[in-house]
């Protein structure tokens, strides 16, 4: 899974890199639904476009949304359709073109650097769902393990460089450069045989590259990074303020459907494995289900709640400053409206 995090200005067109509903299980909730009828699933839909940076398994909030009906629940007919890059996603918004973008918190940021007005309105990954892998029998006791050792990556920018620089330089506290750190930078789909083949002691990776390395080469995930970088607002749900003035109920509406499918999420696993299966055809259905394990079980990647808290603003701006992708922060107060994902996350809690 390609991704781009490194600071490439937003409107050069460059790619760059990048509670619960207790008892009940999303199945049972959208048939509930279909046998019922809502009011809003009796109107005409309200057609919307969400532009994503690239198709990612950690992205599923929304593809949830879309395959358990929680969409349609509320109205809205939703196209999620891939920018091709995380500096791209949030222009096609600008355009006019889409009502939503999904990408990296940090191209928010740059938007407005250059004079945009947006919002992030909704968190859709709570954590860096990414992975160090090896071959099995590989200990890593801490972030200082990697020290003088090879890691297998995409090609620069990238977050699977990004990443681990990020995590030793501001949780480790070395440099990788100076503590003989080397990336090895290939195309995607040759990390996993960098690591068997002997040139690469490691490699990160997201899912489902982690669980397809797993099942077809054998190899292990041995560290996970959001264990040491801990909870962030990695990826959003931002749009332009013109839109929340114009339509606030849509983007209520969106909120509330991206509030049900993340606590649908929780206790369901098999919305899960039914909305990946859906968007990535071609990714193998066991390869899907270990990868729930890690993004459900393992990581904080796929959130309870869809509302970004400041802590998860700040540690996502540290990081983004990190690894370049943003040239200065914002702060939290004047680049999140948090208020249409509390009232969704309250709507479920008292639904549940």
């Amino acid at each position: 899974m390609k991704s781009e995090r490194k600071g490439t200005k937003l409107f050069t067109g460059a790619a760059s890199r990048r509670t619960v509903l207790l008892g009940a299980s999303a199945a049972a909730i959208v048939a509930a639904f279909d046998r019922l009828g809502s009011p809003a699933a009796a109107q005409s839909l309200n057609a919307i476009k969400v532009s994503e940076a690239i198709h990612l398994g950690m992205y599923v909030s929304v593809y949830a949304a879309k395959h358990g009906g929680f969409f349609k629940k509320h109205g809205l007919d939703v196209a999620v359709s891939s920018a091709g890059g995380i500096a791209l996603a949030l222009p096609v918004v600008l355009s006019g073109n889409a009502s939503f973008a999904v990408t990296g918190a940090g191209m928010s940021v740059n938007a407005v650097n250059e004079g945009a007005k947006v919002s992030n309105i909704a968190k859709v990954v709570g954590g860096v769902a990414m992975w160090a892998v090896a071959k099995p029998g590989t200990k890593v006791g801490g972030i200082a393990d990697f020290k003088g050792k090879t890691i297998a990556t995409l090609r620069f920018p990238s977050s699977t460089i990004q990443t681990p620089t990020f995590a030793m330089k501001d949780r480790g506290g070395f440099d990788p450069e100076a503590s003989g750190v080397k990336f090895l930078q290939l195309p995607q789909g040759a990390q996993a045989q960098a690591v068997l083949d002997g040139r690469a002691d490691f490699a990160t990776m997201f899912e489902w590259d982690v669980s397809i390395a797993k099942e077809k080469f054998g190899l292990e995930p041995v560290f996970a990074f959001a264990d040491i970088i801990g909870p962030l607002s990695w990826t959003t749900a931002m749009t332009q303020k013109s839109v929340i003035e114009k339509d606030p109920a849509m983007v209520q509406a969106f909120c509330d459907a991206l509030a049900e499918a993340q606590a649908a999420l929780q206790t369901d696993r098999e919305l899960f494995v039914k909305a990946s299966v859906a968007e990535f055809p071609q990714v193998a259905e066991s390869v899907i289900r270990s990868a729930a394990g890690n993004l459900l079980d393992n990581s904080t990647a796929i959130p309870k709640n869809p509302t970004i808290s400041k802590a998860e603003w700040d540690t996502d701006m540290a990081f983004e400053l990190a690894g370049g992708s943003i040239k200065s922060a914002r702060p939290y107060e004047e680049m999140v409206d948090n208020s249409f994902a509390e009232k969704a996350t309250a709507k479920v809690g008292k639904a549940g």
